[in-house]
This record gives C-alpha cells, structure tokens and sequence, in this order.
C-alpha cells in the first residue's frame, strides 16, 4: 500500500427538494445512544457481518490495519489509501481506497442503539437519484442490499452522461459504515471484489461519547505517516451521492 494522499473534497448542491432528506428526519438524538443490538432485524437487506467489517470490540488489536480514528483500515499490494479533507475546516471526513481505475469510499457514522439505518438510507438514496434524472437497482449481496445508481451529468460534448456508483452500507453496534464504490468498480464485479475485501477488514472504533444518529465518525491522519502534497485537481473525479447532508449532496473528490 502506498503512502497516503492528502486530497480536498468540494460539494455543489444539485436541485432537490428540501423534503428529500431533511434534519428534522433524523432519527433519535445523542441521549438515544447505549450499546445495543448491532443488526437491524428488521431490514432483509441488512448485512451479514460474520466475516467483517468489525466492531472493536470483535478484534485483538489492530493486526496491521492503519490507524484512522474512527477506521482501522488493511491495506492491500496496489491499494493508495487519500484522505479526504474538508476545505473550510480542514478535519478529515473520508477515506478512500484506491486500486487502478477503481475505489471505495469509506465513512462512518453514528446510529441509533435499537436499529440499523441502512433500510432508511436506502429509500433516501433512491429518491434522491431518481428525482435528479438518474436510475437505481437494488442488488442482493453478501454484505447485504447494495444500491447501483448511474447519475446524470454534462459531458464534455454537452451530452447526458452517467456517472455510475454503487453503495453499500452496514449497520453495526451504534455505528453505520458506508463504502461507495466508483470507476470501474462500479460496473465491474471483478474489480469490486477486492475492494469489497477491504471493507470487509475495516474495523469501526465507535467510542463511547453520546453522538446524535448520522454525526460522522472522526478520522484522523496516523501518527506513523506523513501525507504527500495535496492531490492535483482531478477534473474527471466521479461524483457521489452522501446521504447525510441536508438536501442530499453530490460530492466531488478533487
């Protein structure tokens, strides 16, 4: 795995109703927080997490894994590890996984001691992409339903293209993580599969402070590694869809 690379994220708010995913919709607050069941019984869609991703709690140790805060990330032969820093405050708010044309995304999230969010994200996610002019598939996995959207966006020639990703998410003991997975991943089952086997290694440290439902998961740069200078503009970066900012966001990686 090869050094880390510091990279800053900007957002552009397409137009979607405000009633998409508004605040007020989220569930719970902070006093809602307690350890808990770690599945979401009652989403079909939920997923498996006998082979990972972890809790803390389920691990001895860090085994080797990169030590991100809130994501202890295993690194594999070929894989870049970028964090992805928010311009205006500079705290990192992401962790992408980066193999050839290929990467993941990854974020975690608190969740609500009772239940899972990944059945709630879904319908959001849905409705969102499908109110901007792009399409959705639901597919069953071993990590539980993933959505396969492809959304809409000008080309260089003026033309519709669409941007295809595909999301996948886990509900675990107060926390939810989210990979998003984009390039060729994104329509390549073959490429996404090594991938996948990442998220599968990460491990989520919740810790025990009271946090309100979908408050993102701090990450930090690692003590043991130095991060080259920021990433060059990437104008052809793929574009994802995050779900937890009001209005939901798409959010360029440059």
């Amino acid at each position: 795995m090869s050094i880390f690379r510091r990279s800053k994220t900007t957002s552009a708010e397409p137009e979607v109703a405000e009633d998409v995913a508004p605040d007020a919709d989220l569930e719970g607050t902070a006093s809602d927080e307690g350890t808990g069941s770690d599945e979401d019984a009652g989403d079909p869609g939920a997923a498996s997490r006998e082979a990972g991703p972890f809790d803390v709690t389920e691990v001895d140790g860090r085994d080797g894994r990169v030590d991100l805060g809130a994501l202890w990330v295993r690194g594999v032969p070929g894989m870049e590890l970028r964090l992805e820093v928010e311009q205006e405050s500079q705290q990192v708010n992401a962790a992408t996984a980066v193999i050839g044309e290929s990467a993941l995304q990854l974020q975690a999230f608190a969740a609500p001691r009772s239940s899972g969010l990944w059945r709630e994200i879904r319908r959001e996610i849905a409705m969102a992409v499908e109110q901007q002019g792009g399409t959705v598939e639901e597919r069953d996995s071993d990590l539980g339903t993933q959505l396969r959207t492809r959304m809409p966006s000008a080309g260089p020639d003026g033309r519709t293209v669409f941007a295809p990703a595909t999301f996948v998410g886990v509900d675990g003991p107060r926390w939810f993580l989210r990979g998003v997975l984009s390039g060729r991943a994104a329509i390549d089952d073959d490429a996404a599969d090594t991938l996948l086997e990442v998220l599968r290694e990460v491990v989520v440290v919740r810790g025990g402070d009271p946090m309100a439902p979908r408050e993102l998961l701090p990450l930090t740069l690692p003590q043991d590694a130095q991060p080259e200078a920021e990433a060059a503009q990437d104008e052809d970066a793929p574009e994802t869809l995050d779900p937890f900012e009001r209005g939901p966001e798409i959010t360029e990686v440059r």
